[in-house]
């Protein structure tokens, strides 16, 4: 069973930063497209960001500018690096791996939850506070 691992989230003030960090031990992320996500209390599930496998990226139009995602081939590790974090940041973060589609289509997709056909592959989540 493939199992992605993410780093726990945790609490900041407004205006501070958080990395998460995703991993496999059953599933190799090069070669494969990586998203994360956000389910935020009450709403949809949100996509915030992909890397393809060649390493370009897409970002939601909310976090762009304060979101970096960056993937490590040798550590087999993704990264979502979040600066400037406001309280319409939290919830809880899913790394995805393995696209179902092509990675435009993932991006037109809505979805309510996460861990959805997006993906093949789901992180169990990992939350993320922001008090102000």
């Amino acid at each position: 069973e493939v199992q992605l691992v993410e780093s726990v989230g945790g609490s900041v003030q407004a205006g501070g930063s958080l990395t998460l960090s995703c991993t496999s031990s059953e599933f190799t992320f090069d070669g494969s497209d990586m998203g994360w996500y956000r389910q935020s209390f009450g709403d949809n599930c949100d996509l915030v960001s992909t890397v393809s496998s060649d390493g370009v990226t897409y970002y939601a139009d909310s976090v762009k500018g304060r979101f970096t995602v960056s993937r490590d081939t040798a550590k087999n590790t993704v990264y979502l690096q979040m600066n400037s974090l406001n309280a319409d940041d939290a919830g809880v973060y899913y790394c995805a791996a393995d696209g179902s589609w092509e990675l435009t289509a993932i991006h037109d997709l809505r979805s309510t939850f996460c861990q959805n056909g997006a993906f093949d592959y789901w992180g169990q989540g990992t939350q993320v506070n922001v008090s102000s």
